[in-house]
């Protein structure tokens, strides 16, 4: 795979270029303590002016995951699952507030652990009351799942509740698999919800599945993912545990386990491309293959696709509201992102405020950058005089400094370069991610 250095035209091959956070397609790293609640309240009454549709993000904290599920963790008492139960409702119904009950929920995520049947009413119920959710399957409502506390009951009271996406994580090896590779290779588990989530009519199945930690081989991950595509989901994440999915990160306390060599790593990230593809997946970015059917693959193929806070969607003229934990919401060109810190959380609805901590907002130069990369890597392609005329400037030499990189990936064959158009070409699929950051790294450098 690519990387890219500073100096125009100098291009390192690397096998450990890992995707983004799948929980959080935004770099958080501008993020600053100047942006906070008034801001957010600001721009929820102005979404709620404009009669906007909603995408919801429920956030479930981690260190409180397992005790969600059923049976729960002695470490977690059930009335920190209450008090946070209470604070995450207190913050619904301050949000709920700003917005107009007219505007549609036209995508839901809820992420982290699985919640019990009684907590799962108690959410939906709650969230209900507040937001216009969307009949007969009208929205895109997803949820992830643990497969260590996932049971078909389960599954069947989620899609009760209008869930009609599913992910399930295949995790890495923990106490209960006693560091045997035999318990993480067995597909039965995944088979069993895969079953199920057909059985209940989940529109799409995706599957989580990270490469890098020490005990893997390549050997070991292209039989495990061989196992996973025998069984024909809709949908694979593959992430490296380097860069992990905000839900796969280590809790406070937890054992760091080592990451393999560079050579391992990038060798299990070519068998991933390898395989998938072969298997008629379509690889759409940050590490997420879909079947030519999928609906982000349709929307891909006809220009709908968008990438936003939430990932890759086909609702991206949403705005995103995020509830929880850590929760990242994003209102036209602002950015917000709730504390992390559980103490803190409540503290603050307790005060009736906001959990707000931090956040960002789009300057002109941003906005540029965020359009050429989100359609570059939606896409897979940019039309170059529409960026021109949107924003009145000269292309190659507003990105005067990527422009010869570019021109090297053209003569290597992975891209399709000329005044009015960027394609990417079929070998450059897999590093589609790093050509689109060539042009956020551009960003000290491009004016107009």
């Amino acid at each position: 795979m690519l990387d890219f250095s500073d100096a125009p035209g100098e291009l390192i091959a690397r096998c450990d270029q890992g995707v983004l956070d799948p929980n959080c397609h935004v770099d958080t790293q501008r993020f600053h303590d100047g942006i906070g609640s008034l801001d957010l309240l600001r721009a929820l009454r102005v979404s709620r002016q404009k009669r906007r549709p909603i995408a919801l993000n429920v956030q479930l904290p981690s260190r409180l995951k397992s005790s969600f599920c059923s049976p729960p963790d002695a470490s977690c008492e059930h009335g920190d699952i209450e008090q946070y139960l209470q604070r995450l409702e207190h913050e619904i119904d301050v949000v709920g507030c700003h917005l107009s009950s007219e505007q549609r929920v036209e995508e839901f995520h809820l992420s982290g652990g699985t919640p019990t049947s009684a907590h799962l009413d108690r959410l939906m119920s709650h969230l209900r009351g507040r937001f216009n959710f969307l009949e007969h399957e009208c929205g895109d409502y997803s949820v992830d799942v643990d497969l260590h506390h996932t049971d078909w009951t389960t599954m069947g009271a989620l899609r009760g509740q209008g869930f009609n996406h599913v992910s399930i994580g295949v995790p890495d090896i923990d106490g209960d698999c006693d560091l045997s590779v035999a318990c993480y290779q067995n597909p039965a588990p995944v088979h069993s919800l895969i079953d199920a989530a057909r059985t209940f009519g989940y529109r799409s199945i995706n599957v989580d599945l990270g490469f890098g930690h020490a005990w893997q081989t390549p050997e070991s991950f292209a039989l495990k993912l061989t196992t996973i595509i025998e069984l024909e989901p809709d949908r694979l994440m593959v992430f490296d545990y380097a860069r992990p999915p905000r839900r796969y990160r280590p809790r406070l306390g937890d054992k760091v386990r080592a990451l393999c060599s560079q050579d391992d790593k990038g060798a299990m990230r070519q068998i991933a491309f390898e395989q998938l593809m072969g298997a008629g997946y379509h690889y759409i970015g940050m590490g997420q293959f879909v079947r030519p059917d999928d609906d982000l693959a349709i929307a891909q193929e006809r220009g709908r696709l968008r990438r936003t806070c939430d990932g890759f969607t086909r609702h991206g003229y949403c705005d995103h509201i995020g509830f929880g934990l850590g929760a990242i919401s994003q209102i036209d060109d602002l950015y917000t992102q709730n504390t992390d810190a559980i103490e803190r959380y409540q503290q603050q609805l307790d005060r009736d405020q906001l959990p707000t901590s931090r956040g960002w907002r789009f300057e002109a130069g941003d906005q540029i950058r965020h359009m050429v990369t989100e359609r570059l890597a939606c896409d897979q392609e940019l039309d170059i005089r529409a960026i021109e005329r949107r924003y009145g400037l000269i292309f190659h030499q507003y990105f005067a400094a990527v422009w010869p990189l570019l021109e090297q990936l053209s003569r290597d064959g992975l891209i399709e370069l000329s005044d009015r158009f960027i394609s990417i070409l079929p070998a450059g699929r897999p590093d589609v991610d790093a050509i689109c950051n060539l042009f956020e790294q551009d960003s000290g450098s491009a004016r107009h």
